[in-house]
């Protein structure tokens, strides 16, 4: 059996961070949370992840611009990350403004969780 994969989720809401964790444990992946961008740099510093899910509205360094510095880190493999969005999307962003911020999917929030598992697997399947 494979090794489980590992997901990293930047999110600053507790409640979002347990629900996720129960769910993604649900389907035998591994889960870490930090609560701003900073903090998902300095995890991904320190450890492997095989995706981010990451909210766009967080305190010390939201999540467009953390994303936009793991796509000019000079890891290829971690620059290269699927990054997946987490909004309420108050900016109201299209799936294609969502790219070119360096995000590989959304998912609008109030999470639906079977629609975050699904693209979870998507990327990871």
């Amino acid at each position: 059996m494979s090794a489980p994969k590992k997901i990293l989720v930047g999110e600053d809401s507790s409640i979002i961070i347990n629900l996720t964790k129960n769910v993604l444990a649900f389907e035998n992946y591994q889960m870490k949370s930090a609560r701003n961008g900073k903090q998902v740099l300095e995890l991904l510093e320190k450890e492997s992840f095989d995706l981010i899910l990451m909210d766009i509205s967080m305190p010390v360094m939201d999540g467009v611009e953390c994303t936009r510095q793991i796509r000019s880190l000079t890891d290829p493999v971690k620059s290269k990350l699927p990054i997946i969005a987490i909004s309420g999307n108050i900016n109201n962003y299209t799936p294609e403004e969502f790219r070119k911020l360096g995000f590989d999917d959304f998912i609008q929030k109030p999470l639906d969780y079977d629609k975050m598992l699904a693209t979870v697997k998507k990327f990871l399947s």
